[in-house]
């Protein structure tokens, strides 16, 4: 069974929840604050790249991360 997925909003609560910060969030998982930043704030689906990887790991989108 697959993990039920976050909103964005969901997403800022638990990293409030679990009082952790973006910016401490990014930092341990390799992405600068901005980054992080910009996924939870956009309405648009995140595709690719960076951004594909921290919707991905933050819960609010279903995928794979593909390392190389």
């Amino acid at each position: 069974m697959k993990p039920k997925l976050q909103t964005r909003q969901e997403a800022r609560k638990h990293l409030t929840y679990t009082g952790t910060s973006i910016t401490e969030w990014a930092r341990k998982h390799g992405f600068s604050a901005d980054q992080v930043r910009d996924v939870l704030r956009k309405d648009a689906p995140c595709r690719f790249g960076k951004s594909h990887k921290i919707a991905v790991l933050l819960g609010i989108k279903d995928g794979v991360i593909q390392e190389e």
